[in-house]
């Protein structure tokens, strides 16, 4: 009996031997480097369980063994504790290194820019382009509420949900502004001043000029004379879905709709664009000057004017300017 007793314990020594490097070779095993030799993107899809996520892992070459992997999730209490996303591995990462990840939420995140000036129909074309949203779009936002900007999204964002932040974004600087107006805007609300913003983002490019053409429509105003825009009557042609491809006709300057500020008095009755907040910013504290008229000047910018007459010339420059640039065109058609 004694010789059976030792020979157990004996037994049970190797085994314990056996378990602890059995235990201790799978926890190095589960934290040292993996088989992945590049930087490779992982999807926990919505609804994947530990055992579907670790079998794909090992199949991408992402995990050397599933069960260990599944093993480690189990041992460390995060089996159930998979975030939907997309992810990026980095080459070398360890299991452990891998769960840490695909349990965290730090997914990769996309870039949805959207420039100045668009309108909330392009702006609602551009969303439903980025693969990695979802979600459909049931209207088309009021024009100017959509905050310009490069947003971060993940993939599984819903559509609707970017077009509520930017719309909480233009609500808050649309506040911000109104709150520190200059006084004496012949503006009677931040709604009045959206739409100013949007003409003012459409006439110009130039971040240096904004403040000056917002002076323009502020003295045009206050002398209650029209606005006469043209980015103004090419929103009521469009309906702001797309651009207009060519040139405005005679006809079309003389007709009276409601965005015609060649025709109609004060304001147009909605915004013609999203405005960006430096649009935003020049209107509620535009630049002081007596201008009242611009017209290109050939560079990307305008040339001001205080009187008609000053403005004349400068448009019969401007036409000097595009004739020349059209038979220069010509020329370089020919050759």
């Amino acid at each position: 009996m004694r010789h059976l007793a030792a020979n157990v314990l004996s037994i049970l020594i190797v085994l314990g031997v056996v378990l602890v490097g059995a235990v201790l070779y799978a926890q190095h095993a589960f934290r040292a480097a993996g088989p992945l030799t590049e930087d490779r993107v992982f999807m926990v899809e919505r609804g994947m369980t530990l055992r579907e996520a670790s079998e794909r892992l090992e199949a991408e070459g992402i995990v050397a063994d599933e069960r260990l992997f599944r093993l480690g999730a189990r041992y460390t209490g995060q089996s159930e504790a998979l975030r939907f996303g997309e992810y990026m591995v980095h080459a070398g990462s360890s299991m452990a290194d891998v769960l840490a990840l695909i349990t965290s939420g730090r997914t990769i995140t996309h870039k949805v820019t959207v420039a100045e000036g668009l309108t909330s129909w392009q702006v609602v074309e551009l969303l439903r382009e980025v693969a990695v949203l979802e979600g459909e779009i049931d209207a088309i936002p009021p024009e100017g509420m959509l905050a310009p900007n490069t947003y971060f999204v993940h993939r599984g964002d819903t559509r609707a949900e970017v077009l509520a932040r930017m719309q909480a974004d233009q609500r808050a600087i649309l506040d911000e502004a109104w709150a520190a107006r200059a006084e004496g805007l012949p503006l009677a609300s931040p709604d009045e001043v959206l739409v100013l913003a949007s003409i003012v983002e459409k006439e110009t490019g130039v971040p240096e000029e904004r403040g000056r053409v917002a002076s323009v429509f502020v003295n045009r105003l206050k002398r209650g004379m029209r606005l006469q825009s043209d980015p103004t009557i090419i929103y009521g042609l469009t309906e702001g879905k797309g651009p207009l491809g060519r040139g405005i006709r005679k006809s079309e300057l003389e007709k009276a709709t409601p965005y015609n500020t060649y025709v109609v008095d004060g304001l147009p009755p909605t915004p013609i664009a999203n405005p960006g907040r430096e649009a935003i910013i020049a209107v509620v504290n535009p630049d002081e000057t007596n201008f009242l008229y611009f017209v290109a000047d050939g560079s990307g910018g305008h040339a001001f004017a205080e009187t008609l007459d000053e403005h004349n010339r400068n448009v019969q420059r401007w036409r000097r300017i595009e004739r020349e640039q059209t038979q220069n065109q010509g020329s370089t058609q020919k050759n």
